[in-house]
């Protein structure tokens, strides 16, 4: 399933179990489903939980040359140390997703698409705080649909652990309120 957007960089990035690396590998995880090209790139370190972790993933309808990316089309910012070191970096025509509830600014750049989403209440809401990860995916995906919800979702399903099954349900709808979210803001 050819996305038409060629390749795509995503820098996911937040503090140590906030779920970025899982956020990530998902995208990764549905990419292959879908017979694309795919690499999964995560920072594992010193910052791991508490610090600043982020991965890399790129989404391709054809190989991918090198998993190397300085310019990202698009990044999802789960903290301010995470937008403070991204924003400036991805390329112009992009889309930038800012966690707002652990944000307390607006990004300064132009001539990218900004998306500022209370990913922390709205997980809240859902029931589970830990959710706030999948819906800044949902809001990046309503915005560049490289996956379709319903293939992140299907990924989902085939590849969540069976100790984590019960969680299913409010994953799905998490991607589902981050889309509503972007959508909003179009």
């Amino acid at each position: 399933m050819a996305s038409g957007l060629g390749q795509v960089e995503i820098v996911i990035s937040g503090f140590g179990g906030q779920g970025a690396l899982f956020a990530g590998q998902l995208l990764a995880h549905a990419a292959l489903d879908n017979n694309r090209h795919t690499t999964w790139i995560p920072s594992y370190g010193p910052e791991m939980r508490g610090g600043t972790a982020h991965c890399i993933v790129i989404i391709s309808d054809d190989e991918i040359g090198s998993p190397v990316v300085r310019n990202p089309r698009a990044a999802i910012v789960l903290n301010l140390p995470s937008l403070d070191k991204y924003e400036a970096l991805v390329k112009p025509g992009g889309v930038l997703v800012v966690n707002e509830s652990l944000v307390d600014r607006r990004p300064n750049r132009t001539g990218i698409e900004i998306v500022m989403v209370r990913a922390n209440e709205e997980a809240e809401q859902i029931g589970d705080k830990r959710l706030a990860n999948l819906v800044m995916v949902g809001a990046l995906l309503q915005r560049l649909p490289v996956i379709t919800l319903e293939a992140l979702g299907q990924s989902l399903d085939k590849h969540i652990p069976a100790h984590r099954r019960n969680l299913l349900e409010a994953n799905l709808l998490a991607l589902k309120r981050g889309a509503e979210v972007a959508a909003s803001q179009a």
